[in-house]
């Protein structure tokens, strides 16, 4: 296997800050500051901005230079239907060719998520990066048996996409978020491992709109801009 390029390097890296809103939507990405940030020359800082403007995670306008995209209303409500699409067809897929190893990955990830809390900080107000990893790992686990590997590469990208909108919106939990999202996780990975289609995918898209509607509503009440 070939090591990683200086361009493999910095384009998971800025994946990685523009994720957790370390780079913030739609501000400037200069890229003498990608490279003195990152520590890698001209070639690679434009050819991994390349990358992520192609996965739609950066801008790139002429005369303008690059920007981190922005976020809004209808971005999130699109990719939230597009998500709910691509993963029932991932979900319906791997219900049925799934074995008991699949089952038994999909239990395991299950409890280890369940027993990591979300948030971090004396007020929690800061995201978990050992829940985000056990969070993708769990919706990773249950269409892991899915064998299209096109859908599966469509549905990480959508993936990605969204956890943007998730770490945005972790400042605007101070205003009170009632839901039990363990109990939601519990529910889909009970209905998959009985190998009940029809619930998995009510459970796997009711989960995704309540995220959004969530997030929507907690932005209104906070008065934080989303376009």
């Amino acid at each position: 296997m070939s090591q990683p390029t200086k361009a493999d390097q910095v384009y998971g890296d800025l994946q990685k800050d523009i994720l957790a809103c370390k780079l913030p939507p739609s501000s400037k990405i200069k890229i003498n500051d990608v490279c003195a940030r990152y520590n890698v020359n001209l070639g690679a800082a434009r050819e991994a901005l390349s990358r992520l403007a192609a996965d739609g995670m950066v801008r790139m306008e002429p005369q303008k230079g690059f920007s981190v995209s922005p976020i809004s209303r209808k971005e999130l409500t699109d990719l939230t239907e597009a998500r709910i699409a691509l993963e029932e067809l991932c979900l319906a897929q791997s219900i049925r060719c799934g074995d008991v190893t699949w089952e038994a990955s999909v239990v395991a990830a299950y409890h280890k998520l369940s027993r990591i809390p979300e948030r971090s900080g004396e007020s929690g107000e800061v995201m978990n990066d050992a829940w985000s990893v056990a969070h993708a790992e769990f919706h990773r686990a249950l269409v892991a048996a899915c064998p299209n590997q096109w859908l599966l590469r469509m549905r990480e990208g959508l993936y990605l996409q969204s956890e943007r909108y998730r770490h945005w919106s972790i400042s605007l939990y101070s205003v009170g978020r009632p839901r039990i999202v363990d109990d939601e996780h519990r529910a889909i990975m009970e209905a998959a491992t009985r190998r009940d289609e029809i619930a998995t995918r009510s459970y796997i898209s009711a989960h995704f709109r309540r995220t959004t509607e969530d997030l929507l509503a907690m932005a209104e009440a906070t008065q934080r801009e989303i376009a």
